[in-house]
């Protein structure tokens, strides 16, 4: 466990001094939410400036998760930094495990962020359970990402895995209500998506103060899809990394 940790540790610092990860996980949703949060009047039965806040929460947590992780994997078993570690006493899903506990610490800042522009700027007042519950919905959602970063990343080389992850993404984010809300075919198609179940249980937490359970088991499943995904990515490329 200590070695896994100290891994955390480095690949932290790592991400701290990439200016084009912070701006991009943390300065864009910050921007967007100054931008458009008083754009609309409600969505999603809650005021426009809440439901923003969470969708930008989101943005922030679930890009930096999946966008960064699954090319930075994808370029280090390229270049044989992953083929390294397998040679230290570090075990063989402790690389993984970084990679989520590390995905996991960055999108908590992104988080935090985005809450204090929403409260001061955006006027959101919670109650302080409501505040956290939210940010606990979206931190642990953003370990969904996390876990397909690892199966795209370790699966594919760089130059594959940069656009199926736009691609990946664009998708979840544009049918899961986390730009504009959606109504229609597309609203009622982008009701499977994970992005939208975050999206949908935490402006239930505002709201309705109540989440309907099959929400929060929505999320579990996909966790579970996207982990098995990351498992067979990891196990099938195990002999040539």
């Amino acid at each position: 466990m200590h070695g896994i940790l100290l891994l955390t540790r480095t690949e932290i610092n790592r991400l701290r001094r990439n200016r084009r990860y912070l701006i991009f996980t943390t300065g864009l949703p910050v921007v967007l939410y100054l931008l458009w949060s008083k754009a609309g009047k409600s969505a999603y039965g809650v005021d426009f400036s809440a439901y923003y806040m969470v969708a930008m929460a989101t943005f922030g947590a679930f890009a930096g998760a999946l966008n960064g992780n699954s090319i930075r994997i994808s370029e280090e078993r390229k270049v044989g930094w992953i083929r390294q570690l397998r040679l230290t006493p570090l075990p063989a899903s402790g690389y993984v495990i970084a990679k989520i506990l590390t995905a996991m610490a960055t999108t908590l800042v992104s988080i935090v962020i985005v809450f204090v522009i929403g409260r001061f700027y955006g006027g959101v007042h919670l109650a302080l359970w409501q505040w956290l519950v939210i940010a606990v919905i979206i931190w642990l959602g953003s370990t969904i990402f996390a876990a397909l970063a690892v199966a795209v990343g370790y699966r594919y080389p760089p130059d594959q895995a940069q656009p199926i992850t736009l691609f990946i993404y664009l998708t979840f984010t544009i049918l899961g209500g986390v730009w504009f809300p959606l109504t229609g075919t597309l609203g009622n198609i982008g009701k499977a998506t994970p992005t939208y179940e975050a999206i949908k249980i935490s402006t239930d937490v505002i709201g309705n103060l109540s989440v309907p359970a099959y929400l929060v088991f929505g999320l579990v499943i996909w966790l579970g899809v996207f982990a098995a995904l990351a498992t067979l990515s990891v196990r099938s490329m195990a002999e040539t990394v």
